[in-house]
């Protein structure tokens, strides 16, 4: 990585502010659906849905909950019927978006989706205008406050597949192979590291772009709304802060 990014010290910010607001819940159900569609609803033969139910459970959601969003993405729900959909498409600033989540009414979310582009400045624009952006990567952070000997927990990663290991600004990133990151993840808890501050398979834009104050706020109401869509499960941006803007923003 060629330095930590400051969006990621935002996204940890939000994240604690999200589970003060209760959105942990909404995102997590998302989390949920979305590896039980991809992998199956048997969290012992889908690592990726063994995750985020804990993460559930780790955060008090009810069982209920966690068994209906399992239901309804593997379409045992009777009478329901999900379609799968991405999307693709520009913020404030040429921010580059890519949109990914599941629907029973296509026609409302895209509805929905644009009009949230629109909203805030941005455009959809046609399929493969902005995937091949992006790289799927595991992304595992930690804070230094947790970490006795950071040289100890690089070895401990590189040992089980990790690709790369960045320390910046008080957090300590590992980068893994989406095939890597469970094994990677779960060598660490096992030696005690649980306290993460983001841990997912995500993608990764190959460039960032840096867009002015004004821009990056209009962006942020943007990934605010899109992630109030309940029928959006991931959305991956190329967003990143200058120095400037993001000490405006601390400000």
């Amino acid at each position: 990585m060629a330095g930590h990014s400051k969006w990621a010290n935002i996204k940890h910010k939000k994240a604690r502010e999200d589970a003060r607001r209760g959105k942990i819940f909404t995102r997590l159900v998302k989390k949920i659906s979305s590896a039980a569609r991809r992998g199956g609803g048997d969290p012992e033969t889908n690592p990726e849905l063994r995750l985020f139910v804990q993460k559930a459970k780790d955060a008090n959601m009810p069982n209920e909950n966690i068994e209906r969003a399992i239901l309804k993405a593997t379409g045992q729900l009777e009478g329901v019927t999900y379609t799968d959909f991405s999307y693709e498409g520009y913020g404030p600033g040429g921010v580059a978006f890519f949109v990914e989540g599941s629907t029973d009414n296509k026609n409302r979310t895209v509805a929905e989706i644009r009009h949230t582009f629109t909203k805030f400045g941005g455009n959809l624009g046609e399929d493969g205008c902005v995937r091949w952006m992006f790289t799927s990567q595991g992304l595992m952070s930690l804070s230094e406050d947790e970490v006795e000997d950071p040289d100890e927990l690089m070895m401990l990663a590189a040992e089980h597949g990790a690709l790369d290991f960045e320390q910046d600004d008080g957090v300590i990133t590992i980068t893994t192979e989406p095939t890597e990151f469970h094994a990677v993840r779960d060598a660490l808890v096992e030696a005690g590291y649980e306290e993460f501050l983001s841990d997912e398979i995500t993608m990764v834009a190959d460039n960032k772009v840096e867009p002015d104050l004004s821009a990056v706020k209009s962006n942020m109401k943007l990934i605010d709304m899109l992630e109030d869509n309940d029928d959006v499960e991931n959305f991956y941006h190329n967003l990143e802060l200058s120095d400037e803007v993001a000490a405006e923003l601390d400000a």
